[in-house]
């Protein structure tokens, strides 16, 4: 039958995951940064959603499609919600949601005992994956792309490397790494930011958030300087700097500092 329904343009789409939040059907989930249809038989075609989306992604058109099907919602709703299930609920994740924050904390380069130091994130989500291309907190950015392990090994992180830039963080060794190149190019690409930084750890695997930046920045065809910052199990940094064709892997740093 031929029926209003929800149409999604991906090249619009940034991935704000408002529409999922409006759509109480459940009908869309955020699958790789951007809004999806689950099912025709989901949508109502009333399109609630449409006045949430920011970027105009969301229009009601008419096509072939499925009836709604008001009891397969609820059903659908149902099972979602479950706890044991693995998968994410249906109105999708409010931790995906981009949101721009003013970072506190103040330099405190005395390091007076007993100050507290204020949280000098500017924005989360922080994970990679959860990033959209197009967040606003990614415009004219100093991105830093950060392994997992920096955050708990650099003591003064948030001092040292956090203040005034973006951040998105995954494992080099235990992720997808293809995934983490085709988001980064898509973030080169569209987010608008000005330099990358590769903060990585001294073990070798680590490394490969370096090769990751260069595929990206090869991919998106852009010229944006490209820095890293090695951190030391034991705490310290053992080198900074530009990264080119001469700059070693993790393993081989070692190597030069023993």
């Amino acid at each position: 039958m031929k029926r209003k329904i929800i149409r999604i343009d991906e090249d619009l789409c940034d991935g704000c995951g408002q529409c999922i939040l409006a759509c109480a059907e459940g009908a869309l989930k955020l699958i790789r940064g951007k809004a999806r249809l689950v099912s025709d038989i989901y949508c109502d075609g009333l399109g609630a959603c449409i006045g949430e989306c920011p970027t105009g992604a969301l229009t009601i058109i008419e096509r072939e499609a499925d009836a709604f099907d008001e009891k397969a919602v609820e059903e659908y709703l149902e099972q979602s919600c479950k706890p044991e299930r693995a998968e994410p609920l249906a109105c999708g994740c409010p931790g995906t949601i981009a949101i721009t924050m003013n970072a506190g904390g103040e330099d405190d380069p005395d390091e007076t005992p007993g100050r507290a130091v204020g949280s000098a994130l500017s924005h989360f989500p922080v994970k990679l994956q959860l990033i959209s291309p197009r967040a606003p907190f990614l415009q004219n950015a100093d991105l830093l792309l950060m392994a997992d392990c920096c955050a708990l090994c650099l003591p003064d992180l948030h001092r040292r490397l956090l203040r005034n830039k973006a951040v998105a963080m995954g494992c080099p060794k235990l992720d997808e790494l293809s995934a983490h190149v085709e988001r980064l190019t898509d973030i080169i690409r569209h987010g608008g930011i000005r330099s990358l930084c590769v903060v990585h750890m001294e073990v070798p695997c680590c490394s490969g958030f370096i090769r990751a930046a260069k595929a990206a920045l090869k991919a998106a065809g852009s010229d944006i300087p490209l820095n890293h910052v090695m951190i030391g199990r034991q705490g310290e940094i053992l080198q900074e700097g530009p990264v080119d064709a001469r700059t070693p892997a993790a393993g081989q740093i070692l190597t030069v500092l023993s």
